[in-house]
């Protein structure tokens, strides 16, 4: 397990009863609650991790996933394991998803199995979520692999959320072969993050969606507003930016003007050794 994480700031209300149990509270230094979900989307949460200089991904070919950015650091893998571990589903956008290792699943003991056990009880008897996260894929071309283990392990469930197109080239690629996964097509050739959420919500009963990138996506998503919380832990590293395209922070793809960019609120601030664990707010 990992060292304790201190809590510098914590601007929570503490008048409620604690969530976590005692185990992962310890661990995380403070408890951990999210606000009921809205009555037609859910309660979304980025996490990320970044460097001083905000970068995300080195985009270096094999080392372009945040354990780069982190140092595979230990702290940040607990906590997001505690965050899939508290999420009704988790979303990636395609490029994301085969940026990670093909086998790897978006629940929280793949990326820190130290923890499965305190993971499982926390979801199962705490929260009483009955299966893992739904895997949310977000692609607009349907140019997915469908050999990942995501889409094939047993008890795991997932939905890839493309347009027209991408659905036709899914079903021309055997997606209906697979018995867990499904595909539903939304309108534009871009898919609105609103109508994600709203499929999300209506069909699907998500209340509390862990977003976990890319950039693009994540773009799209705080330029419409749809990003509620945002975890971001800060690496004591410098990556750096001299090409084209730049290396991304967590937001790419949309830009915004002094009168129009997003502010956030922050309401915990946590650290071992060298890291920050940053939580906000939209304000």
């Amino acid at each position: 397990m990992p060292e304790i994480i201190r809590t510098l700031i914590d601007r929570r209300e503490a008048s409620e009863p604690s969530v976590l149990p005692e185990d992962l509270r310890l661990f995380y230094g403070g408890d951990l609650r999210f606000p009921p979900s809205g009555p037609r989307k859910p309660y979304v949460i980025g996490n990320f991790v970044s460097t001083v200089d905000g970068v995300v991904s080195y985009e270096i070919p094999g080392k372009s996933g945040g354990g780069d950015i982190s140092g595979f650091d230990e702290s940040d893998r607990f906590i997001m394991g505690l965050l899939r571990a508290s999420a009704d589903a988790v979303m990636v956008g395609s490029r994301t998803l085969h940026q990670t290792d093909p086998e790897h699943l978006f629940v929280g003991d793949r990326v820190y199995p130290e923890a499965c056990d305190l993971y499982a009880c926390y979801r199962s008897e705490t929260l009483k979520k009955t299966a893992p996260p739904l895997q949310v894929v977000v692609s607009g071309s349907g140019r997915v692999d469908l050999t990942r283990a995501i889409f094939l392990t047993p008890g795991i469930r997932s939905l890839i959320v493309t347009t027209q197109a991408g659905g036709d080239l899914l079903a021309a690629n055997g997606v209906e072969s697979l018995a867990s996964t499904e595909v539903r097509s939304l309108e534009g050739p871009i898919i609105a993050p609103a109508s994600i959420l709203e499929l999300l919500h209506a069909e699907y009963g998500i209340s509390i969606l862990l977003h976990e990138g890319g950039p693009t996506l994540c773009g799209r998503f705080v330029a419409d507003g749809c990003v509620d919380e945002l975890f971001l832990t800060v690496a004591p590293q410098v990556a750096g930016r001299n090409k084209q395209p730049p290396r991304p922070g967590f937001i790419a793809g949309v830009e915004f003007l002094p009168g129009t960019a997003p502010w956030l609120d922050i309401i915990s601030v946590k650290a071992r050794g060298n890291h920050l664990y940053l939580r906000y707010v939209a304000a």
